[in-house]
């Protein structure tokens, strides 16, 4: 297939020739760097179109830097390769802010996200060449661009483009916002000629692999995969599947979107994380180079995944099922372990259109019925896309219901031997209006319940690596958890609130003791920022085996209610739930930044969520990390009667900030605004206390020993204030 290719568009991808400083040699280009381009803003320079650059440089490897550097001569300007220290201002490239936000090479000026969206949507937004990598005899070597180089790329004329439009959903696509509104504007007209031209050449390969199995002797029963096939035309069927995996492999690493890595010079794939971003300087990779992105390694990723899978010592045969889960009848008397669509954070069905168009292309006459629709379905998949759905309220209403169904159905059809294991790992925010509360986590727990299932565990398993592409720069779990059910007894009791409350009394200390110190060698003890979410699986086993828990006017107890009643037995206190969180996130963290992952999963086991935490004012929440602000942070201008969350946490370190700004007697007027937290205050700086000075922070200790030894005053000037404020006829 490489062969054939290269005889049909191997002009598209000539060699380049070195300078003599590099031997003067012909040499492979590795890849073709390029850079957005619009027309400049300033008036007078609007013909010239003008590079949107997120960085200059090409290799940041120590010994081996090298970077592009413009030239601007009036109204032109070219871009030369230089080599040695990196400059300040290569880093940065063109680029002013986050976002669509450039400066203009030849003029200066800033060129607004607004102006490039224009541009963009009216179709003139184009590309040029910036840099040219090599294959030298010492590793990559990086050339300046040339007019013939630029003009070999625009020979390229693709018969075919996937024609398929993107949704029109900013959160996973952005491209769309810039006129590439259909998912073969992601690729370069030299790169849609070389996947189709691999793509056509599967329907040859499809005949030449079938000769050559009856060649061997292989039987044929005239039948494809698609009909349950064994012979000859089953395998010929088999080994095209195979190459087309190839090609979107290829394509992957093949579009518009992709990057360049400089630290490792290389080809950075267009799925680094789950959506499709928009870039505006990328790669263009040689499939034909025989190095990092090209169609031999392409194939090579393939089969060295089969040898992977097949080298078991006891192979079996395996089977895949696709089937509604709100009506399917595999899972009857099976061991069933789930995991369940992430409600909103992921658009796999939209996603997955990037690759589809590139494997109906291929693979629509082996399969055609699984090709038959233009693009991926997506009306039945459980997930809250609010787009879909029409809002957010009806998004909710559909994967709460579905999921509800689907934990129904697994609850009467699971083997009755074995547990049910459903991995939770959604991260979702409150629901606007409802107050402290992690709206999805909780309705989650419902639902299992609701179905008939009892929890008899929840256990955090970290599922994720540190090193992913999502968790880079963005707000990412760091664990699944794990609800382990049972199918609750269909003659089930009701019991009381106090008879649930003497019962978890009796248990919970038993399991934290467990938790906390371990069982052996083979069990370590759970970690502290674990043991939240952990103790809420003993604690549910308790409410979830009853069908009911009655509160003291007969209505059963809510989810929410328990979680509470759970979390307060680990707690010791009665603090809110920010402030639950705030205080076991310090005892982990102090004041340094930890996961967000870690974070989410804590805040959803203290019933609130690290978003409700940050708008409280209370931590710092991005890229990734999460940090608890320190009392000097807090801003001066506070209102606490205005505020419409206000934690015992915020009060105490608005409270410290005060007492150390202003005296006790601005302290007092603060402490009069907030009487009813008051003792809550006093008893969190005690505790607070007590924390800093186990964890070696004297400063930090030092601060809520003031607030407390001063307390006495600063109650006096509270008092004294609402006097005044009774004579005035304020209260």
């Amino acid at each position: 297939m490489r062969e054939k290719a290269f005889n049909r568009i191997g002009h598209l991808y000539p060699k380049v020739k070195l300078p003599v400083e590099y031997g003067g040699d012909e040499a492979t280009v590795i890849a073709w760097l390029w850079a957005r381009t619009v027309k400049s803003p300033n008036p007078a320079f609007s013909h010239v179109d003008v590079p949107l650059v997120s960085t200059f440089i090409l290799s940041s490897k120590k010994g081996k830097e090298a970077y592009v550097q413009p030239i601007v001569e009036g109204d032109h300007y070219q871009f030369i390769v230089k080599t040695g220290t990196l400059p300040p201002e290569a880093r940065g490239g063109t680029k002013l802010a986050r976002g669509a936000n450039f400066s203009c090479i030849v003029s200066g000026v800033a060129i607004e996200s607004k102006y490039i969206y224009s541009e963009a949507i009216a179709k003139r937004m184009g590309s040029r060449l910036m840099a040219v990598v090599a294959e030298g005899k010492r590793g990559r070597i990086y050339l300046a661009p040339t007019t013939e180089m630029e003009a070999v790329a625009t020979k390229a004329e693709p018969s075919w483009m996937p024609e398929l439009k993107m949704p029109e959903n900013p959160r996973w696509f952005s491209p769309p916002l810039y006129g590439l509104t259909s998912y073969g504007d992601l690729f370069t007209p030299r790169q849609l000629v070389a996947l189709t031209t691999f793509s056509d050449l599967l329907q040859e390969t499809l005949v030449k692999a079938k000769v050559d199995a009856l060649a061997t002797g292989m039987t044929d029963d005239g039948r494809g995969l698609d009909s349950g096939g064994t012979g000859a035309t089953a395998y010929a069927d088999a080994v095209v599947v195979y190459l087309a995996f190839s090609i979107d492999r290829l394509a992957d690493y093949g579009s518009s979107i992709a990057t360049w890595k400089p630290s490792g010079e290389q080809v950075m794939q267009t799925f680094k994380r789950q959506a499709l971003p928009m870039t505006w300087d990328f790669p263009e990779s040689n499939f034909f180079a025989g190095k990092s992105i090209c169609w031999e390694n392409a194939v090579k990723y393939s089969a060295d995944n089969l040898l992977a899978s097949s080298g078991g010592l006891n192979p079996i045969s395996g089977f895949a099922f696709q089937n509604d889960a709100q009506n399917q009848t595999i899972s009857l008397n099976k061991i069933v372990s789930t995991d369940p669509p992430y409600y909103d954070n992921i658009g796999y069905a939209d996603l997955s259109d990037f690759f589809y168009v590139w494997l109906r292309r291929s693979l629509r006459p082996v399969y055609p019925g699984l090709f038959s629709t233009i693009a991926v379905p997506k009306a039945e998949e459980l997930v809250a896309t609010p787009y879909r759905h029409g809002n957010k309220e009806k998004a909710e209403s559909f994967f709460l219901n579905g999921m509800t169904e689907v934990m129904h159905r697994l609850a009467e059809q699971a083997h009755p031997a074995f547990p049910t294991s459903i991995y939770y790992a959604f991260k979702q925010s409150e629901t606007s209006g409802l107050g402290t509360g992690n709206i999805g986590w909780e309705t989650f727990l419902d639902a299992v319940l609701r179905a008939g299932f009892a929890l008899t565990g929840t256990w955090p398993m970290r599922t994720e690596l540190s090193n992913r592409m999502i968790s880079s720069g963005t707000n990412a779990l760091a664990s699944s958890i794990i609800l382990v059910c049972r199918k609750r007894s269909i003659d089930a009791p009701t019991v009381s609130r106090r008879e649930f409350l003497r019962e978890l009394n009796a248990i919970l200390p038993e399991a934290l003791d467990e938790m906390t110190k371990g069982s052996g060698d083979d069990i370590s003890p759970v970690a502290p920022v674990d043991l939240s979410q952990s103790i809420i699986g003993p604690g549910m086993a308790v409410f979830s085996k009853y069908a009911a828990v009655l509160e003291a006017d007969g209505s059963a107890m809510s989810i929410h209610t328990a979680l509470q009643l759970i979390n307060r037995f680990l707690a010791e206190d009665d603090f809110d739930p920010d402030t639950q969180f705030c205080l076991h996130w310090f005892e982990q963290n102090g004041w340094c930044a930890g996961r967000f992952g870690d974070a989410d999963t804590l805040s959803r086991a203290k019933g609130t969520s690290v978003d409700g935490v940050a708008n409280a004012g209370v931590i710092e929440s991005g890229g990734g990390n999460v940090r608890l602000l320190k009392w000097s942070e807090y801003p001066t201008a506070w209102d606490p009667n205005t505020d419409t969350r206000n934690p015992i946490w915020e009060t105490l370190h608005h409270m410290i900030r005060s007492l150390k700004q202003d005296g006790e007697t601005v302290a007092g007027l603060l402490l009069s605004d907030v009487k009813s937290q008051g003792e809550s205050v006093r008893q969190l700086a005690y505790r607070l206390y007590t924390l800093c000075e186990r964890q070696g922070l004297a400063e930090d200790a030092r601060a809520y020993n003031e607030l407390i030894t001063s307390w006495s005053g600063i109650e006096s000037a509270a008092v004294e204030s609402l006097g005044k404020m009774s004579q005035m006829g304020l209260i």
